[in-house]
């Protein structure tokens, strides 16, 4: 089959299209990739010759009384003509939208074209996007059961969340350590807010910095690109051993060697923290829509993973104190059956692939 995959935008988005992908491709089948204009996107992909890429214009849906809707609409246009453009030269069999408004015009051109179309939800509460996408979809694909409430009248299989074969494969403790320039012997925490890194975490785990210089522990800290010379820079004056960078293309090995993870609450982190069976600080993104990472984060603390911290609640003396906690007892948490299909990912994108097949019958 001739497979187009929408998935550009967010990390959330891209990166566990990108594990369907190379499912689908393992199974014999040619994918086209659809990503967005952003340069998180072409980042992530510079390296993955075995698919045809394409870049498409894409932009959040607007109040429709804005100023901002009639520019919105035209590129939407341009964007779904460029599709269309796309797929008379691709020959696609079949659709897969990941979630965001890159998703909506593929999944529209599709449609258009009578193709069978899907799209993936991970969140435990649906975007905008998705909402209005499921209407233009044969099927819908949730990373977590209890999303399925908001698509009563749609159909939807729980497939969970997929992650990218590189984080399936064994890493080499010594060697992730050497590549990060950290010490064998230190407990490692790992900071992480998604692919386009997160201000508040950054400025809360720099708040606390002056409480681990004595300590025997080390830091993973992925800032984004906007705060990555300032975060450098604290940990320097800080004194505390740590690896700083605005983003990290082999994330293996942080997950391998870190004892405890501080994250947002994104879905597709979620899914790769459980997998690798990490202790997690969560703090959710204030700012998402429906406040979905927070009840992400609710529905992950219930099995045992993670310690839930709201960024309006975070002070030093409880960011401190939770780290501490973890560290002291932070057995990695062993995967359980009892987990929801998001926190067991590692045959989602088989389920995935599996159902696009069968779409061709």
């Amino acid at each position: 089959m001739n497979v187009v995959i929408a998935c550009g935008g967010t990390g959330g988005h891209l990166f566990p299209g990108l594990a369907v992908a190379e499912v689908l491709k393992s199974r014999g089948h040619e994918i086209l990739l659809l990503i967005s204009e952003k340069q998180i996107d072409a980042t992530a992909v510079r390296d993955r010759k075995e698919f045809r890429i394409e870049k498409i214009a894409a932009v959040g849906l607007p109040k429709l009384v804005s100023p901002q809707f009639f520019p919105f609409a035209n590129k939407f246009l341009n964007g779904l003509a460029a599709c269309r453009r796309i797929y008379r030269s691709f020959g696609p069999d079949a659709v897969l939208g990941m979630g965001g408004f890159t998703s909506t015009g593929p999944i529209l051109a599709g449609r258009m074209a009578g193709l069978p179309t899907f799209i993936h939800e991970s969140n435990a509460i649906p975007g905008k996007a998705n909402r209005l996408n499921a209407w233009l979809s044969k099927k819908v694909l949730l990373g977590f059961e209890e999303c399925a409430r908001f698509f009563p009248d749609i159909a939807v299989v729980v497939t969970g969340t997929p992650i990218r074969n590189s984080l399936q494969r064994p890493v080499d403790r010594q060697e992730a350590l050497n590549n990060l320039r950290l010490k064998a012997g230190l407990q490692t925490v790992l900071v992480m807010g998604g692919s386009q890194g997160a201000h508040g975490i950054n400025e809360a785990v720099l708040a606390v910095l002056p409480r681990f210089a004595a300590k025997p522990v080390q830091f993973v800290h992925l800032t984004g690109k906007e705060d990555e010379n300032y975060v450098y820079e604290c940990y320097q004056k800080a004194g505390v051993p740590a690896f700083v960078s605005a983003f990290y293309h082999r994330m293996e090995e942080p997950y391998t060697i870190a004892d405890v993870a501080i994250a947002r609450s994104g879905a597709a982190s979620l899914t790769e923290i459980a997998y690798f069976g990490l202790p997690t600080i969560l703090i959710p993104y204030p700012y998402a829509a429906e406040n979905h990472q927070l009840l992400n984060a609710e529905m992950f603390a219930k099995h045992g993973s993670a310690e839930v911290l709201e960024e309006s609640r975070v002070s030093g003396d409880t960011l401190s104190s939770l780290i501490d906690k973890l560290l002291k007892n932070g057995a990695r948490v062993r995967q359980s059956s009892e987990q929801p299909h998001a926190l067991a990912p590692e045959t989602a994108a088989n389920r995935i692939a599996e159902i696009i097949e069968r779409s061709r019958k």
